[in-house]
This record gives structure tokens, sequence and C-alpha cells, in this order.
């Protein structure tokens, strides 16, 4: 081994405040757009295209409606019997009508929401499990509730982003199309101050602006803090989720601590943020509900109010005043749309905010350069260059180093907690890039990591004994003859049984079960990182015995704290602390003498 002397260039810092990060509108857009220009995206512009030919449709029918209130009313001031029963046919064509388009309007947009949700929900699926995209988000601390943000956040923005554009798109033409219609049946307002005769043409018109803009005002005003409210919530309420989860996940260290007082302290804290919050968004939407509904009730009266001295004074009749409230209420309510939609709104914005943080911290890890980089070769030996470990905080944690591993090598690692050992592994399997330096793998050769906690996903055994491969990857005859070898034939009659089994198994049954995994999948290199810690020493023996007579070509890396694994392995790789220090760490290769157990250190520079 061979200690390289070149300066390593610093390490990517943490990322950190993405994730509170107000969004701008190029990060609204670079959310909404890439749906509508994907592979969907002539489903997705069809279906868009239907609503919105819908939705339009809608307000022809409300335009038609106030023209039938006019009719209507009038009929029944001239008590026109044949009148009368006309209008009433035309309403019940006109309803029947506008009942089926609002229905199919709501089912396609619902069918447009789920498609948009589902093709973002795979993008950013992808984005977060690629390249060990979600293991460095969590040493980065770039994002909180990875999983909050793309199950809870995706479904707000898809729901909340049409609900809204449709409910402005139809605001709007809803504005256009009685806007006119009040200009016209309102007529102008006449009056004399002092000796100055005055008229307002239209006036109903102005009424309603400076109605719904006073409106507007005050509610934007006194809603602005839902905004980072709804934000806090979302995230209070994704740590109390995961709180609980903990527990359950980790059930049987908790209940053998006795740790139930501190769990609950710890939850019941967690639980009065969200709690603490949610008062303040009660508070705050009170005093919107204050303002919004007094605007609402009065808005049923106003129309009336304003309308009825040219009532009065016999310029219109009854259907006249009837269509001016009609249209004063669709004016009204398409200028108050900002005041009905703002709580949505508040929360749309809070899921915009969480989703363009998280996807800030995904570019910014894919663009973040490597320290360490790990390329395939043709040489057929994995190949260590010049490599420095360190942490995220950039301190270094061991000396660049040098060293060729060829095929069969059996390579035993030590040292003191925390020297780095674990860390050469994830630096080996591409997943830690703090550092510097280079790791080249042959290229036909496939690497299995054992870490000393197994991973076993939740489904049936078959599933959990096979991974990362499927399920069908293996014939039962050989989960079976391996389930024996390793001890575990008790398990032999539950490969279709789903369970939970990292809670149903001890620890030492799922190394045993990581072990089978290893000689069914045979990789031409493998890392036990305390993989066999949980077993007694005799089983240990066994199992790695098994593991050397059933992968005799294989390379093989060992962290491991028993002295009577020695004789598994060829060399020792060992972590010294240099100068005094505790690190940076140099790493020596030593040749290991099994069949005296004496280790002969290889002189510096060779190796």
């Amino acid at each position: 081994m061979t200690e390289a002397t070149s300066a390593a260039p610093s390490p990517a810092q943490p990322l950190t405040g993405l994730a509170s990060a107000s969004a701008g509108w190029a990060s609204v857009r670079a959310l909404l757009k890439p749906y509508w220009v994907s592979e969907r995206r002539w489903r997705a512009r069809g279906l868009l295209a239907a609503v919105v030919v819908l939705a339009l449709t809608m307000v022809y029918l409300n335009v038609q409606f106030n023209d039938w209130n006019r009719e209507f009313y009038n009929a029944l001031d001239n008590k026109d019997t044949a009148a009368f029963k006309e209008q009433i046919i035309r309403f019940s064509v006109l309803a029947f009508t506008y009942i089926a388009v609002a229905i199919y309007k709501i089912y396609l947009t619902q069918a447009l929401e789920i498609d948009w949700r589902a093709w973002m929900t795979g993008k950013y699926m992808d984005q977060w499990l690629a390249g060990q995209m979600y293991y460095r988000l969590e040493q980065s601390g770039g994002a909180d509730n990875p999983d909050q943000r793309i199950a809870e956040d995706l479904k707000f923005l898809t729901h909340g982003t049409l609900t809204l554009s449709l409910g402005l798109l139809s605001s709007v033409v809803t504005l256009v199309s009685f806007i006119g219609i009040l200009w016209s049946v309102s007529g102008p307002l006449e009056f004399a101050l002092g000796s100055q005769e005055w008229s307002i043409p239209g006036y109903m018109v102005w009424f309603a602006i400076a109605y719904a803009g006073l409106g507007s005002w005050l509610v934007a005003r006194i809603g602005r803090p839902l905004i980072r409210q709804n934000f806090d919530q979302q995230r209070f309420e994704a740590d109390f989720r995961f709180g609980l989860v903990r527990v359950r996940e980790n059930s049987e260290p908790i209940a053998l601590y006795g740790g139930e007082p501190q769990e609950s302290r710890l939850l019941a804290a967690r639980f009065l943020r969200i709690r603490e919050n949610w008062w303040s968004i009660m508070r705050t939407t009170k005093r919107l509900n204050v303002a919004s509904t007094f605007y609402a009730q009065f808005a049923v009266i106003f129309p009336f109010l304003v309308g009825a001295p040219r009532y009065f004074a016999g310029a219109i009749k009854l259907g006249g005043l009837m269509q001016i409230v009609s249209a004063f209420g669709q004016v009204q309510d398409a200028l108050s749309w900002f005041i009905q939609a703002y709580s949505s709104l508040a929360e749309w914005k809070a899921s915009v905010n969480r989703l363009a943080g998280f996807h800030a911290a995904l570019d910014a890890l894919e663009s973040q350069p490597k320290g360490i980089e790990v390329l395939r070769n043709n040489v057929g030996a994995l190949l260590i260059e010049n490599l420095e470990l360190r942490l995220p905080t950039g301190q270094v944690l061991t000396r660049p180093l040098t060293a060729s591993v060829m095929k069969g090598s059996r390579i035993l690692l030590s040292g003191p907690s925390g020297c780095g050992k674990s860390t050469l592994f994830r630096a080996i399997a591409g997943i830690w890039p703090y550092g510097s330096g280079m790791v080249e793998i042959p290229r036909s050769e496939t690497l299995l990591f054992l870490p000393q906690k197994a991973y076993l996903p939740i489904g049936s055994l078959r599933e959990a004994v096979s991974y990362p491969a499927g399920p069908s990857k293996y014939q039962d005859r050989a989960i079976l003859h391996y389930l024996s070898l390793c001890r575990l034939e008790h398990l032999s009659g539950l490969l279709d049984a789903s369970d939970n089994w990292s809670q149903r198994l001890s620890p030492g049954e799922q190394q045993r079960l990581a072990i089978v995994r290893a000689l069914l999948g045979r990789p031409d290199v493998l890392f036990l990182d305390e993989a066999t810690s949980a077993l007694d020493a005799e089983t240990e023996t066994v199992l790695y015995g098994l593991l050397l007579d059933e992968l005799p070509e294989a390379s093989v890396f060992s962290i491991a704290h028993r002295e009577a694994l020695e004789k598994f392995h060829k060399q020792r790789w060992q972590f010294i602390g240099q100068d005094g220090k505790v690190a940076p760490y140099l790493v020596h290769q030593s040749d290991l003498d099994t069949s005296s157990r004496k280790r002969k250190l290889v002189p510096e520079g060779q190796g």
C-alpha cells in the first residue's frame, strides 16, 4: 500500500436552506411544465382541452340562465301563462344540460389529475432513487421528509393547479361574458352634486369592481400568514408520522430499554408543534372567514340595494331587476375568485415551496461534482488510487491510499470505531462522494454489500431472500438448500408467507438470511460489514467457511473484530492514527500468516 501526498480538493458542502426557500415563478414553471411536454403530452393536452371546453360551456349556460331570469320574471310580472310554461321547459333543458356538463367536467378533471400525479410521482421517485440520491439527500440534509413531498405535496400540486387554474379561467370568461350584460342592463346612475348633474354609465360594473377590489385587498392582508403556516403544518405532520413509524419499526429495542416514557415525550413534543401551529392557522382562518363571510353575505343584498332605485322609478321591470342581480352576482363572483380561493392558494403555494425545495436539493446533488470517482475498467482487478475519505463536514478521515485487489483476495479491515472502515465500503459502492481519488471496478464483476443490519423488504420470505433480485430469480430448491446450510431450516415452509421480516426475525436470523442472499447471488466481490456480528462464534465460523467454499473465486472484504476470523483472510488493512492523532488515519496493508496467525507488515511503498 502506498501513501499519496497530493492534496485533495475540498468536498462538496452539505445542502442547507433549500427546503424552506420560497418558490418564484421560474421554480413554479419548472415544476409544472415537464408533464405537458413529456411523452404523455397528447393525452394531457387532449384531456385539458376537453375540460376547458366543458368549463366554457358552463359559462355559456350561465349566460343563458341569466337571460332566462329576465324572461321568467317578466312572465310572472305580466302574468303570462304561456310564456311562463315556455320558460319552465327552457329551464329544464338548460338545467339537465348543465348537470351533464358539470358531471363530465369533474370526471375528466379527475382523470387528468391522476394521470398528471402518476407521471410526476414516477418522475420524482426515479430521480430520488437514481444514483443513491435518497442516501445522499439524507447525508446532505437538503430536504426533510422526502416521502411526504412525493406522496402529499405532489397530490396538492396537481389537484390545486387544476382546480385553481380552471377556476381562474372560468372566472375570467364569466367576467368577460357578463360585464357587457351588466353594463347594458344596469344603465346610468344620475345624481346631482350641488348645481352639477352627474351621470355614471354602467354604474353597477363600477360598484362590482370596487366591492371586489376592497374585499380582495382585505383578504390578502389578513390571510398572508397562511402560506407559511401551511408550509410548517405539512412539515410538522410529516415529522410526527415519521416518529410514529420509528416506534413501530423499533418496537423491540424500545420495549427492552423501557423507553416508552422517552418516546412518549418525544412524540408529544412533535405533536405539540402540530397543535400550536394549528391554532395559528385557526386564528388566521377565523379572521379570514370573518372578512370573506361578511363579504359573501353582503353581496347577496348589495345588487338589490343599488338596483332598486331604478326599479322603483319604473325604469326597469322585475325581470330586468332580476337580470341585473344575476349578472351582478356573476361579475362579482368572477372578480371575487381571489377571495374565494385564497385558502386553497395558500395551501397550494406551501406545497409548491416544499416541492421546489425538494427539486432544488435533487438538482444541486446531481450537479455537485463527485469528489470520489467510481469507474468500470477492463483490467480484471479492483483498483484504488489516491483515495482520501472525508466526512460531509469536510473533516479528513484517511490519508490518500492506493491498492490493487486481485480476484480471489481475502481482506480483513480493522481499526478503531469511526475510523472510516464502513466509509471505505461506501466509497467503493459509489454512494460516498465526500473525498477524492478514484475507484476502478472490473466491468464484468458484480458487487454485493452485506451491512451489519440486513435490509429485508416487507412481503414474502422469497422476496426478502431474493432481494435485490425479483422473487422469481431463484428456484425454490436452491433457496431451501441454502436456508438449510445457513441453519434456517425452520423457515423452509414460509417462502410464500408475507410479513415484516425485520420485525419477525431475530438479528442473528436476519444476518443468516443475508448470507443466503449472498450464496444465491454469487457476487464476484463480497463486502461484509460486521455482517456476522450477531452470530455466536461457532455459527460465524461455519458460515464464513461456507462462503469461501461456495464462492472460491470471489474477492471478500470483511470488517470484523473477532480474531478467529483471521484464518479466513489473507491480508489485513489496518487503520492507524498518525503522529499521535486519532485522524487522519493511515491504512497499512499486512499479510496474514493463517497457520501461525502472525502478521507481517509489508514495507511501506509496496503492494
